[in-house]
């Protein structure tokens, strides 16, 4: 790597930084002073011994037709999520940097705008993950250095506060809801579904035998069509079914083909959110004199009932889909302690009934199936 060459033309001075990247390929590039191309190539070199060299052609990329191009490479994204990252795109991303170009973003920049954007906090954190997603394929690329986009301050986001029925209330919403919803109401209640998840239920995935329901797709509308595909996550799971339940459904689905859904709409198609909404939901919760209510709510339910039924952490997370215990606990932790005083009562029964049963001389512990003498 040479030192900056002078160049004089038409009476202006000019400095050259000239340089080879990592492949052997030669470029060049002016300024107006010789420091600034001194230190212009001190960080090139720099980035070539530490493996962090990005070609500035490639880096000219406007964001727009990058945001295109990472899109379209988003294979395994469920439509309902493609069709917000879309929205993201053409409300927020695009009209500030689609014209841009990759290596003029900063991250100063990109701060003063996530903090200009005039929404709520949530919608703020998808707007800021959407740009951070497509600017880290930008570095995974080799057309960023970095992310501009780390560690960017959003807004916090409060949680609101959780609802959850009892038995009796989840019974009287069922009833208020009316014999079209009554057993959607306590098929959420009692098993967690999500909404698509229940829409999206076919007759041959009741288990009657076995008391479970496969969950293995998921239907949502995107762009006023109903688009069955993957549930969250990607993953199937079974869920329990009520014994209560059984009979309700069997009677339900019975004549149906095995392909057919559990639920519907009027018409036959698979049941909507919002119809459910206006139909049913708010009309109940009007008719009982309760604050509305949403199907997302029916779903935190079912995990309060089966927490307060003695279901562990692990059940409740498999029954409600969750990635990880971790998850469950963030949401529903609390709710676990209500239980410390049937731990505490359960331990004082087994340690009478231990002490009860006698035992051999000295202090006995159990290491892995032995048992083992401690001595004094």
């Amino acid at each position: 790597m040479s030192e900056p060459e002078k160049r004089v033309r038409n009476g202006r001075v000019r400095w050259y930084a000239r340089y080879y990247d990592p492949s052997g390929k030669r470029h060049s590039k002016a300024f107006d002073t010789a420091a600034e191309a001194d230190r212009f190539l001190t960080t090139v070199k720099h980035s070539k011994l530490t493996g962090g060299y990005v070609d500035p052609n490639r880096s000219k990329l406007s964001v727009g037709t990058w945001a295109d191009q990472w899109l379209d490479s988003k294979l395994n994204l469920a439509p309902k999520t493609k069709d917000r990252y879309e929205g993201i795109l053409r409300a927020h991303i695009r009209p500030r940097w689609g014209n841009v170009p990759l290596n003029k973003l900063t991250h100063a920049d990109l701060q003063r705008w996530i903090a200009g954007i005039d929404a709520a906090p949530a919608t703020v954190k998808k707007i800021h993950r959407v740009m951070s997603m497509l600017l880290a394929w930008a570095v995974a690329d080799d057309r960023l250095a970095k992310n501009p986009a780390d560690k960017i301050s959003l807004p916090r986001v409060r949680q609101a506060e959780k609802r959850f029925l009892t038995h009796q209330q989840v019974a009287h919403l069922a009833e208020a809801c009316g014999e079209d919803y009554r057993l959607v109401v306590l098929t959420l209640s009692y098993t967690g579904l999500r909404w698509g998840e229940m829409a999206a239920l076919r007759v041959h995935r009741l288990d009657f035998l076995r008391r479970r329901a496969l969950v293995a797709e998921s239907v949502t509308p995107v762009k006023g069509v109903m688009m069955f595909g993957p549930t969250k996550g990607h993953e199937r799971r079974e869920v329990p079914i009520p014994r209560f339940l059984l009979d309700d459904l069997a009677g339900h689905v019975a004549g149906r083909k095995a392909d057919r859904l559990v639920f519907t709409g009027p018409r036959g198609a698979a049941m909507r959110y919002p119809v459910f909404q206006r139909a049913a939901l708010n009309q109940a919760c009007e008719r009982l004199g309760i604050p509305r209510l949403t199907p997302h709510e029916l779903r935190h339910t079912a995990a309060s009932l089966a927490i307060a039924s003695g279901a562990d952490i692990k059940v409740v997370q498999q029954m409600l889909g969750h990635k990880s215990a971790t998850m469950t606990l963030d949401q529903y932790g609390h709710l676990f302690g209500d239980r410390l005083d049937v731990v505490a009562d359960a331990m004082d029964t087994a340690r009478t009934a231990a002490l009860a049963s006698g035992g051999s001389d000295g202090y006995p512990l159990g290491t892995g199936g032995r048992v083992v003498e401690l001595r004094h």
